[in-house]
C-alpha cells in the first residue's frame, strides 16, 4: 500500500498536463460562486478554502484533452460540476445532521440547517445560470442527469436498507446511480466540452462510469480494514448499509448463519464487539477477495476503453489517474 506523501507526488505528477488549466479553473471557480450578499461570500470563501484533491475537475479537463481541445467551455463545464456536486453535499449535510466533513466544519454546523438549504439552493442557481448564460445546454442535460441519478440512488439504498434485502444487482444499479454517475458526467463534460461526437462522449462517459463502479468498491473495502489508514473501521454495518463483500458472504452463507449476522447488523450495529463479528464473518467468507476480484475487473475495463484513444498525455494521465483510485489508501 502506498504511503499518503507518496501518493500526493503520483496526484501532482497526474495532473501535469492540465496543472495550468486546474491553476486557472480555481480562480474562474471562485468567480463563479461570488455574491453580494456579505454572508454568503463568506461561506462560498469557506466552501472554497475546504475543496479536497480536486479529482473531479481533473477528470474534466484530461478528458477533454484526450478527446478534442481544452477551451473555455471545458472550464465552464468544470465549474458546473463542482457547483452541482456541492450543492449536494451541502444539502447531504443537512439531511445527515453531519457536523464534519473532510476535516472540516460543515455548512450546517457553522451556520445552522436553514442557511445550509439556502447555500445549496445558491449554489444549484449558480450553475444553472453558469452553463444557460453561455448556452451550454449540452453540458447542463450531461450534469443534471447525474445529479438526478444520485438522487435516485440515494433514495434506492434507504428504501432497500429498511429490509437490509440488497442482492447483487441492487447493489451494482445503486452504487453506478450514487458514485459511479457523478466521475462518468466529469468524462462526458469533458468529451462534450471539447467538440467530441456522440460516440466520442458516450466511450468517455462509460471509462467514467467504470471507474466510479472500482472507486466505491474500493471504498466498501476500506469498511473492513483492508488498508491501514481509511474511514472508521465498520461505519457502513454501524449504518447498516449493504456492501458487495457483506452482500457475498451473506448470499453464501447457511440459512441460519445468515440470520444471525442480519439481526447483529440490524438490531446490534451499535456495539463494536458485534460489528466486528460481523467484519470476521464477511472475511472468513471470501467477500473481500471477491469485492476486490470485481473492482479490478471494472478497472480494466476501464482502462480497455482508453485504448482507442490516441497516445497522449492525456491519456496517460487517465490511465495513472484510473490506478490512483483504486490503489489510494484513504
Amino acid at each position: 500500500m502506498y504511503h499518503n506523501f507518496f501518493m500526493s507526488l503520483n496526484l501532482k505528477e497526474i495532473q501535469a498536463p492540465v496543472a495550468q488549466e486546474m491553476m486557472e479553473f480555481e480562480k474562474k471557480f471562485r468567480e463563479s460562486m461570488k455574491s453580494k450578499v456579505l454572508l454568503l461570500d463568506k461561506i462560498m470563501t469557506y466552501i472554497v478554502k475546504r475543496k479536497g484533491k480536486q479529482m473531479r475537475p481533473m477528470f474534466v479537463f484530461l478528458s477533454a484533452g484526450i478527446a478534442g481541445n481544452i477551451n473555455e467551455s471545458t472550464h465552464r463545464g468544470a465549474a458546473l460540476i463542482e457547483l452541482l456536486h456541492t450543492a449536494t453535499l451541502v444539502h447531504d449535510d443537512v439531511v445527515d445532521d453531519a457536523h464534519y466533513r473532510r476535516g472540516f466544519f460543515s455548512i450546517n454546523a457553522l451556520w445552522k440547517n436553514k442557511i445550509a438549504v439556502l447555500v445549496g439552493d445558491y449554489l444549484l442557481s449558480r450553475g444553472l445560470l453558469l452553463s444557460i448564460d453561455y448556452g451550454d445546454h449540452n453540458l447542463l442535460k450531461i450534469v443534471s442527469n447525474a445529479v438526478r441519478e444520485m438522487s435516485e440512488g440515494e433514495l434506492l439504498q434507504m428504501e432497500k436498507a429498511r429490509r437490509l434485502d440488497i442482492n447483487e444487482e441492487v447493489y451494482y444499479d445503486i452504487i453506478r446511480q450514487k458514485t459511479a454517475s457523478l466521475i462518468a458526467s466529469c468524462c462526458a463534460v469533458g468529451a462534450c466540452s471539447s467538440g467530441a461526437d456522440a460516440d466520442t462522449i458516450e466511450k468517455m462517459r462509460l471509462f467514467g462510469e467504470k471507474v466510479g463502479m472500482a472507486f466505491q468498491i474500493k471504498d466498501d473495502l476500506f469498511d473492513f480494514g483492508t488498508a491501514e489508514i481509511g474511514k472508521p473501521l465498520g461505519i457502513d454495518i454501524k449504518e447498516k448499509k449493504m456492501t458487495l463483500p457483506l452482500i457475498y458472504a451473506l448470499r453464501n452463507a447457511p440459512f441460519l448463519e445468515k440470520k444471525k449476522v442480519i439481526f447483529k447488523i440490524k438490531n446490534q450495529s451499535h456495539k463494536a464487539k458485534k460489528v466486528q463479528e460481523v467484519i470476521e464473518f464477511v472475511k472468513s467468507s471470501g467477500g473481500i477477495e471477491y469485492a476486490q476480484e470485481i473492482m479490478e475487473k471494472y478497472y480494466e475495463e476501464a482502462l480497455e476503453l482508453l485504448q482507442s484513444f490516441q497516445d497522449s498525455m492525456f491519456k496517460n494521465s487517465l490511465q495513472n489517474l484510473v490506478q490512483f483510485t483504486i490503489k489510494r489508501d484513504k
